[in-house]
């Protein structure tokens, strides 16, 4: 089985069916596993899949040789330690203290520390500085803390494919990254022992890069939820004595959803367009963006994504109106008013911009779901760059100018309507289109021949100010070597 096909699945393989073919690669090489746990299974799994010789050592061999595959050998600790020279010691950190029985025999071998904490910074030492300290006199390294169980059996394509390795001994590094390599995975180096303590904290962080498109789009949404509670539950409470609280949970939600969707996904373009302005008014492409925008840029994944998640709340709660019990009354009150009054409830108008409106909607989401799925890394990475561009780039402002259109379809003339300032407040949608227009604006300006192409000769490397010289031709044609001139 080639190094490639680690991709696939060991999920269907059975201890008692056909033993999986070997790596050439490998050579047979034996390598010794500490523990019995659902890592250890799975670490030995891959590790007999990927052609090495697998012996596992445990306390108690006799229970736990049924869980591991039967390619792998399992006896006791001790026999298993004399048997290889690489051991991944895959028990937790308090059962460390087990193996101190063993250090004669783990003298001289390389341990690879594959365990993790409960939380951040939980003890003063890493765990991989904590087993050095244990046994002196092996070569300790870290790696394989980031790799779950579940990715070693179902293939290094369905999970995260790095590994982060440190150690003090670059001869055991390298061979640790070698088995990583042939497993399927791509080893990181992270350079001496001490990086073991952030190596174990990256499993545990939550969302890190989640943290501030999250923040904002709850800020988006109180701030927006506000608006609309003051315009449609206060307003006619306090001016007509109506009761309106009722649409707190589904209505006002809903009116605030497409807002944060729409503010979101502008946000996701806006900071391309400060960029383009940034190195149009520095002429030059060499120059640092403010920390502010360098963080804005790399945080729009996160916002595309948030945006789609919203709109999609958004469909799901308009498609559930009409099954609130308040809109059946509203409804029933509406056909008694037509039938005493006697007249055509049909405006052509409204039939026609609501039409358009859902029609540009469902447009909309539809091309928010493409930008969600193709952002996904299994799916960008069966993509080249051009292609990537073109959905998340080309297809993304063509997603913001429907949404544009879905929210003028909405609107309508209600802008120009004085019944709908109420306590003076302008209409939501009047101030969502604000950033998505001037980024429309922006985009057009930017696509002129002119500006265009002064901003595709500065993302080539073109400055201002630098100079570039040439001879000046002959009146035969030919050029001179000794005169010449210099222009920007």
């Amino acid at each position: 089985m080639p190094v490639g096909d680690m991709g696939k699945p060991l999920l269907g393989h059975q201890n008692g069916g056909s033993e999986p073919s070997l790596v050439p690669g490998a050579s047979g090489r034996t390598i010794g596993v500490l523990g019995s746990g659902d890592f250890a299974r799975s670490l030995s799994m891959r590790l007999v899949c990927s052609g090495f010789k697998v012996v596992v050592g445990s306390r108690n061999p006799k229970r736990s040789a049924s869980l591991f595959p039967s390619a792998a050998e399992v006896t006791f600790q001790a026999d298993a330690i004399k048997k290889t020279d690489i051991i991944f010691v895959a028990v937790f950190r308090e059962h460390y203290t087990t193996l101190c029985d063993l250090s004669d025999e783990l003298s001289g071998k390389i341990l690879v520390d594959v365990s993790n904490n409960a939380e951040i910074n939980h003890h003063k030492e890493s765990n991989a500085e904590y087993l050095a300290s244990l046994f002196p006199a092996c070569t300790v390294v870290k790696g394989f803390n980031v790799i779950s169980a579940w990715t070693l059996q179902s293939g290094a394509r369905d999970g995260n494919k790095q590994v982060f390795i440190c150690c003090d001994n670059q001869e055991a590094k390298r061979a640790i990254g070698e088995i990583a390599h042939m497993l399927g995975f791509t080893p990181v180096d992270m350079g001496a022992l001490v990086a073991a303590r952030e190596i174990e904290n990256i499993p545990l962080r939550l969302l890190p890069a989640w943290k501030i498109p999250v923040f904002l789009a709850l800020g988006l949404f109180l701030c927006f939820y506000t608006y609309n509670f003051i315009r449609q539950v206060l307003h006619p409470y306090i001016l007509d004595k109506k009761n309106k609280f009722y649409k707190m949970p589904v209505e006002v939600v809903n009116t605030t959803l497409p807002c944060v969707a729409y503010v979101m996904l502008s946000l996701v373009y806006l900071p391309g367009v400060l960029a383009a302005a940034f190195q149009l008014y520095h002429c030059t492409k060499y120059k640092r963006f403010p920390d502010w925008l360098d963080q804005w840029l790399q945080h729009r994944k996160q916002i595309g994504l948030l945006s789609f998640f919203c709109a999609a709340l958004h469909a799901v709660y308009s498609l559930c109106l009409p099954m609130r019990r308040s809109h059946r009354y509203l409804l029933l009150n509406e056909a008694v008013k037509q039938v005493e009054k006697k007249a055509d409830a049909w405006v052509e108008e409204e039939v026609w911009r609501m039409e358009v409106y859902i029609s540009f909607g469902i447009m909309a989401l539809g091309l928010l779901s493409l930008l969600a799925i193709t952002s996904l890394p299994s799916i960008s990475n069966s993509l080249n760059w051009r292609e990537f561009s073109f959905i998340q780039s080309s297809l993304g402002f063509v997603a913001l100018v429907i949404s544009t259109l879905h929210t003028l379809t909405y609107g309508w003339t209600r802008a120009f309507d004085e019944s709908q300032y109420k306590f003076y407040l302008p209409p939501t949608f009047t101030l969502t289109l604000l950033v998505p227009c001037v980024i429309i604006l922006a985009k057009l300006f930017f696509h002129l021949p002119c500006m265009n192409e002064r901003l595709r000769r500065i993302r080539k490397g073109w400055e201002r100010g630098r100079y570039v010289k040439f001879t000046l031709p002959r009146a035969s044609g030919e050029f001179s070597s000794g005169e010449s001139s210099s222009i920007v």
